[in-house]
C-alpha cells in the first residue's frame, strides 16, 4: 500500500459558482445554459440565453465540472463536459485545477468519494446540497503525475467497459419495439390489415386497483404500484407488501398471469406492463388492470400501449386536458386497437421472454461491471492499486 500526500480539495482547485438565471433570462437562441440534468445526459434538451454576461461563466468544452447539488448516483458528482461552450448554471462549480493533479485523476477522486460528500450534505430528503466550504476541506490525494497518469489509464479503461455494457443495454431494449413493429406493423397505419375497434369491442376489460393500500406487512403480498411500472417491466424498486386479508374480495385487486397494469396519473400515465407468473396473486395499487381476454396476449397489449402511436397520439392527449396526468377505465377502453391472430401474438410473447432473459443476464453482468469498477475506484485511491 503507498502513502500518497494529501491536500484539502480548496488547496488544489478553485471553485467557480454558476450563475442563477432569471425566468425572462430563458430563451430560444444564444448560447446554452448547461444546467445538473445536462451533466450526464446529453440527450436532454438545452435552454439558451442571449445575456451578454463575465467571461467567469463561461463553460468549454473539457472543463471540469462538480454537480455540488442533487442526488447521489444521478447528477450529483464531477465530470468532464464535453458538449459545446455555454454558460453555467447555478448549483455547479467550474473546477480551476492547480497543475500537481490532472483533471481526470480529480474527477474519479471526487466520484470516488461521493458517499463521503453526502455526509456533509444539507438539505431535502432527495435533493441535496453540499457547500463550497465543506468541499474545500475534503482531502485528496496528490500522488507524482505519472502515477495519476497510471491510474487514470486503469480507470479509464474499467469504465469503458461500463459504457460499452451501457451501449449494448440500450440496443437490446429496442428489440421489443422492433420486433413488435416487424411482427404487426405500424399500429398508425396498419399495413397488414388486421382488424381494427378499441381494446373493448375486442373483449378486454379495464378495472381499477385500488385506491388506498390496505395495512402494510412486511410479509405479506406484493403491491404494484406506478412506481413498479417501468416500460413493459414490473420493477421491484420500492414494493411494498401488504396483508392479504386486508384486501377487499369486492374490489378484484388480485393480479392474474397475463393482465397489464397501466399507470392511471402522475409524470408516467400510461406507461404499461404485463404481469409475469411471478407476479400472479400480487396486488393491483391506485393503477388500471386490463384483462385481455381470449382476443388478446397481454405482452401484445402491453406493448401496443407502449407504441408511439398510443402514446403520442392517444394518450398524450387525453393526459392534456387535466391539470395532472390522468387517465380513466373509460379512456383505455376505448384505446384504438387492430387484433392480429392469436398464434402470431403468442410467438411474439415467445420471443419477448427470450430477450427478457438476454436482459437478465446483461443485468447481471452490469452489475458485476460496476462492483468490479468500484472496488478499483477504491483501491486507487487508497494506494493499492497495482
Amino acid at each position: 500500500m503507498k502513502v500518497w500526500p494529501t491536500k484539502p480539495l480548496g488547496e488544489v482547485c478553485k471553485l467557480v459558482n454558476g450563475r442563477a438565471f432569471k425566468p425572462n433570462e430563458w430563451q430560444d437562441a444564444g448560447l446554452p445554459i448547461i444546467r445538473i440534468q445536462n451533466l450526464n445526459d446529453p440527450t436532454k434538451p438545452f435552454n439558451y440565453t442571449t445575456c451578454a454576461l463575465p467571461e467567469k461563466f463561461k463553460v468549454r468544452h473539457g472543463d471540469t465540472l462538480l454537480s455540488w447539488s442533487g442526488t447521489p448516483g444521478t447528477s450529483f458528482g464531477c465530470f468532464r463536459w464535453d458538449g459545446p461552450e455555454g454558460w453555467l448554471n447555478q448549483h455547479i462549480f467550474n473546477v480551476h485545477l492547480s497543475k500537481e493533479i490532472l483533471p481526470a485523476f480529480f474527477i474519479h477522486q471526487v466520484n470516488s468519494k461521493l458517499n463521503e460528500l453526502i455526509t456533509k450534505a444539507h438539505g431535502g430528503v432527495g435533493l441535496q446540497h453540499v457547500t463550497k466550504g465543506a468541499l474545500s476541506s475534503v482531502p485528496i490525494a496528490v500522488p507524482p503525475l505519472a502515477e495519476q497518469e497510471r491510474i487514470v489509464k486503469l480507470l479509464d479503461e474499467a469504465d469503458e467497459l461500463r459504457k460499452l455494457r451501457a451501449q449494448a443495454d440500450r440496443r437490446t431494449g429496442d428489440l421489443i419495439p422492433a420486433l413488435f413493429h416487424e411482427m404487426f406493423g405500424d399500429p398508425e397505419t396498419n399495413p397488414k390489415r388486421w382488424p381494427r375497434g378499441t381494446l373493448k369491442s375486442f373483449s378486454a376489460k379495464v378495472r381499477y386497483g385500488l385506491g388506498q393500500p390496505p395495512e402494510v406487512d412486511s410479509g405479506g403480498v406484493p403491491m404494484l404500484r406506478a412506481t413498479n411500472i417501468k416500460h413493459g417491466l414490473i420493477s421491484e424498486e420500492g414494493l411494498i407488501r401488504v396483508r392479504r386479508e386486508a384486501v377487499p374480495r369486492s374490489r378484484n385487486a388480485l393480479l392474474c398471469a397475463d393482465d397489464v397494469l397501466v399507470v392511471r396519473s402522475g409524470a408516467y400515465t400510461g406507461d404499461a406492463a404485463r404481469v409475469s407468473e411471478r407476479w400472479v396473486d400480487s396486488v393491483a395499487g391506485y393503477d388500471l388492470v386490463i384483462s385481455p381476454k381470449e382476443r388478446f396476449t397481454g405482452d401484445f397489449v402491453a406493448w401496443f400501449l407502449l407504441s408511439r402511436f398510443v402514446q403520442e397520439r392517444y394518450f398524450q392527449g387525453l393526459k392534456s386536458r387535466a391539470a395532472q396526468p390522468h387517465l380513466n377505465s373509460g379512456q383505455v377502453s376505448g384505446t384504438p386497437f387492430f387484433c392480429p391472430p392469436l398464434p402470431l401474438q403468442k410467438e411474439f410473447a415467445e420471443r419477448v421472454t427470450e430477450i427478457r432473459g438476454l436482459e437478465a443476464e446483461q443485468a447481471a453482468s452490469r452489475r458485476r461491471l460496476e462492483d468490479l469498477f468500484q472496488s478499483l475506484l477504491h483501491r486507487a485511491f487508497q494506494g493499492e492499486l497495482t
